[in-house]
């Protein structure tokens, strides 16, 4: 009886707990509250009974299963399932053992599963990107060598203060001094003074005659001055040697030498005298699309003339200052280096013209290409001017040791020392680099490697260093020179012996100088049609001369004497 009446009780017992599951279920949440934690008692049990239950209990499985969809049907917003939710994020359970994770996977709840915060990465320093190089501009306003820029403008105060300062010398020693200074500056003012403006307005008129006959005609010119200076000067020389006094007799004889080498040169360069004039041609066509090309020439002779006008009188005044052969030879330098500059300025005005003409196809203005040579480019045409009648000189050296190679050790060591000078001097400072200083505003020693690297990219040194323009203008002022010395030699043997030697070398220095100001207009021409070739060889603007120029002397059937720039002909003997 007892134990029918435990078995009885227990199936009662059973019965009514699924009684009241049934009513938990219909209460929602509670039911399953109360079974959460009695399920949390059965896991703090025996591990084996968990299993069995496991094991035997599917009815059991099923109600768990059953509670569950009514809790995921729950509302989110209620309030015990957001309870739920919080517990469970905030416990987090060990690790279960193999029946704990069999007993769960039955009974499974929604958890929260944290998600991992993913490691920083490393933060990585930008790094700076690399220097692009600046755009080529046509129109830079930056100033061009600033330094000789300041020098050659400090050099000009200082020149016309003390030219004033000289010329007020000579006044006052006029006025106020003894009788033999006044004498002494009367007889240079009657003597002296008219020979030399004479000179200066002849020359002049010779550098636009030069000037007008080389546009004209210039493949008959470059013959024409050739062989003309040699016969001026030769003529010039024998007539000073006629006076038979040793100063004329020294001057003379300078000028004779001079024609000589003249004579062999014309007879060095006779083979490239056909394509010099074939560019010369070609160069100058242009100037007749801007009219107003020679006005920056008239400026500068109209103010050569004034100059040399003021300078004159200084010398005057020099004698009655101390130390006058100083003080001369120092006025006679910074006249140098001033028209020099007068000059390259002509050059420079004249290449932008005819660059930008030939790059990119511009019509641009003559006054605004003068004012910026003046300004912007100033400094690149003084320290040009210092250092390119330096270079030719050592061109025309090295030619000459060129020719009289021999195989003395000892007298030709200092020839290849020369040799290997040139290379750098050619590469850092030439007188095509006036091109890129007037189209790109660059500065002189940049300007002479850039405008050297097209030429070596072009396969184009052979025939620069062929050319003979800068030859030609170089010779159209020595015959401009030698021209003033006979007339004013004449002149002043008539009047005063002892002022001809001097005179002859003052009007020679005044005629070539003044003429070499108009030859800048040519020589720019021709230097903008090599460079702007180098730098676009298919401009529609150029045609095939200089290709097949080039063609010839890759095939052999053209034969040209290079400029020597290194020891390329001495080490193929060794």
């Amino acid at each position: 009886m007892g134990a029918t009446e435990h078995v009885e009780r227990g199936n009662e017992s059973e019965g009514g707990m699924k009684e009241e599951r049934v009513r938990d279920l219909e209460k929602g949440e509670v039911g399953f509250d109360e079974r959460k934690t009695q399920s949390n008692d059965v896991d703090d049990g025996d591990d084996d009974d968990d299993v069995e239950n496991v094991d035997h209990g599917h009815g059991h499985h099923d109600d768990e299963e059953f509670n569950l969809s009514r809790f995921h049907r729950l509302n989110p917003t209620n309030p015990l399932r957001i309870v739920i939710n919080s517990s469970t994020r905030a416990a987090r359970p060990s690790p279960p053992t193999q029946s704990q994770r069999s007993h769960t996977h039955t009974r499974s709840v929604p958890t929260q599963i944290p998600i991992p915060t993913p490691a920083p990465a490393p933060i990585q320093t930008p790094q700076p990107p690399p220097p692009q190089p600046q755009p080529v501009t046509l129109n830079s306003r930056r100033y061009t060598n600033r330094i000789s820029l300041f020098i050659f403008l400090f050099h000009q105060l200082l020149a016309i203060a003390f030219v004033c300062f000289l010329v007020f010398k000579g006044i006052q020693g006029l006025i106020q001094e003894s009788g033999s200074v006044k004498r002494k500056e009367k007889k240079v003012l009657k003597y002296f003074l008219p020979q030399v403006e004479a000179a200066t307005f002849m020359s002049i008129i010779l550098a636009f005659i030069w000037q007008g006959a080389i546009r004209k005609w210039p493949t008959f010119m470059v013959h024409f001055i050739l062989w003309f200076t040699f016969v001026m000067s030769l003529a010039a020389g024998i007539l000073l040697i006629c006076f038979q006094k040793a100063p004329t007799d020294g001057v003379g004889v300078c000028f004779i030498a001079f024609a000589i080498g003249n004579g062999l040169y014309g007879c060095w360069a006779s083979h490239r005298i056909k394509f010099c004039c074939k560019i010369l041609s070609l160069s100058l066509q242009p100037m007749s699309k801007f009219s107003d090309l020679n006005r920056p020439t008239y400026n500068m002779l109209a103010i050569g003339f004034l100059w040399i006008s003021l300078w004159i009188l200084a010398v005057i005044g020099a004698l009655n200052f101390y130390f006058p052969p100083l003080v001369i030879i120092g006025l006679v330098v910074s006249l140098m280096w001033t028209t020099e500059v007068m000059r390259n300025v002509v050059n420079i005005t004249v290449s932008r013209v005819i660059a930008l003409y030939y790059l990119r196809g511009m019509q641009s203005s003559t006054q605004f290409c003068f004012l910026r040579a003046l300004t912007r480019n100033l400094g690149s045409a003084c320290l040009g001017s210092l250092f390119v009648p330096t270079i030719e000189a050592l061109r025309i050296v090295a030619r000459g040791l060129n020719l009289l190679e021999g195989e003395d050790e000892f007298m030709f060591c200092c020839a290849r020392c020369c040799l290997g000078v040139m290379e750098s001097i050619f590469r850092n400072g030439n007188s095509w680099a006036y091109v890129q200083i007037a189209a790109y505003g660059k500065g002189f020693v940049m300007a002479s490697q850039d405008t050297w690297s097209l030429f070596e990219k072009e396969d184009m040194v052979p025939i620069v260093d062929a050319d003979i323009t800068s030859s030609i203008c170089f010779l159209t002022g020595v015959c401009s020179g030698s021209m003033c010395v006979i007339v004013m030699a004449s002149w002043t043997q008539s009047v005063h012996q002892s002022f001809t030697a001097t005179l002859s070398l003052l009007t020679f220095f005044i005629g070539y100088l003044l003429t070499r100001i108009s030859m800048a207009v040519p020589h720019a021409c021709v230097s903008c049609y090599y460079v702007c070739y180098a730098e676009n060889p298919d401009n529609r603007l150029f045609d095939k001369t200089i290709k097949d120029r080039l063609a010839l002397l890759k095939t052999g059937r053209e034969a040209t004497i290079p400029t020597p720039r290194g020891f390329r002909r001495y080490t193929s003997r060794s």
